[in-house]
């Protein structure tokens, strides 16, 4: 005599686990933002405590705000190509140097003798054109970003060398010249072109395929290949990009200096990278933001003139930045990726 067993009734599924938006990981970028702005207000408090006596004249605190604005200007153009380019899975240590020869070429005597409009030009093809060499090294020769970008830094520091002869370039345009001097409404230019700069980067990285592309690129290169993104004509343009933002420094950082020399924009590539570091981009790839980067550029800013209102020399600040961008490294590195598995296992 057999008996039969039925099968007992499949256990009920446990609801899934709802999640505040907060603690999500889609909000990370927002908390991370929110940071840096508690930093910025740190850096404030840290001021008013150590110069009360600047911080005192509200006149002196508006003209100071201008002041860091511009101080951050050029860096953070180069830091939105910067941006750019990690994302995308790369490094561009060449940064600096291309700023300096877009910088050196632009006001040459022959350059300068086409106005304005020649010199920015030149500065901005100058720009695009290392760019595009440092791309085609990196996706079609197959070099690594590092040493290309590397070797580019040497080589267009010494054509920059080799073009000015050594010497400090004066620029005689008047217009070139303005552009640092100016400001409109009471804005300085220079804010405004990194506002534009910043506002055409946001909007290339959120609400263009060419940013979903670049996201993607960066996340797993074999997998955007499998999608259909051709990943070598991509990385070209990630870093035509970023040589067009250096074209766009060059000529800003030449206003404010009124000239030119191989030697300018010396370690840019190092406060480029850090800012967008701080800003939570992932040296890996795959993931960052404009907004961050800008921020992470004015808190480099910000501290610079922190120091300077001090008298405080430039090795301790840049001692300071050192371990700002290592405590950076290791809060990308913690082991929960994200607050929400850190709540999760609380």
């Amino acid at each position: 005599m057999t008996t039969t067993q039925t099968a007992a009734p499949p256990a009920p599924e446990k609801p899934a686990e709802k999640r505040s938006w907060w603690r999500d990981d889609a909000s990370e970028p927002l908390r991370r933002n929110l940071a840096l702005v508690g930093v910025l207000i740190l850096l404030v408090i840290i001021g008013i405590a150590t110069r009360p006596d600047l911080y005192g004249d509200s006149t002196w605190v508006r003209n100071n705000i201008f002041t860091i604005l511009e101080l951050a200007s050029v860096i953070g153009v180069v830091t939105v190509g910067m941006t750019f380019v990690i994302i995308g899975g790369g490094i561009d240590l060449s940064v600096g140097a291309i700023v300096a020869l877009a910088g050196v070429w632009s006001t040459t005597v022959a350059t300068q003798s086409y106005g304005a409009g020649g010199m920015i030009f030149c500065a901005v093809a100058v720009g695009i054109g290392v760019g595009v060499v440092n791309g085609i090294l990196i996706a079609y020769g197959r070099l690594v970003a590092f040493i290309a970008t590397l070797a580019m830094l040497v080589a267009a520091r010494g054509l920059a060398a080799q073009i000015s002869g050594k010497q400090t370039q004066v620029s005689t345009n008047t217009f070139i010249n303005d552009i640092a001097a100016g400001d409109l409404l009471g804005i300085p230019l220079l804010v405004y072109i990194l506002a534009a700069v910043v506002a055409a980067g946001w909007v290339l990285l959120n609400r263009t395929t060419f940013g979903r592309r670049t996201v993607a690129v960066g996340g797993n290169v074999e997998a955007a290949r499998l999608a259909g993104i051709n990943v070598k004509r991509h990385t070209l343009l990630l870093y035509a990009l970023s040589g067009l933002c250096c074209g766009i420094a060059a000529i800003m950082l030449t206003s404010q200096a009124n000239s030119a020399q191989a030697a300018m924009a010396n370690l840019y590539e190092l406060d480029a990278i850090a800012a967008a570091i701080i800003g939570g981009t992932l040296l890996s790839g795959g993931r960052g933001t404009i907004i961050g980067s800008l921020l992470g550029v004015i808190v480099f800013a910000t501290i610079t003139n922190l120091f300077a209102i001090n008298n405080l020399s430039t090795e301790v600040q840049n001692m300071v930045k050192g371990g700002i961008i290592v405590a950076a490294v290791l809060v990308q590195q913690f082991r929960y990726k994200s607050l929400s598995q850190l709540f999760n296992r609380t």
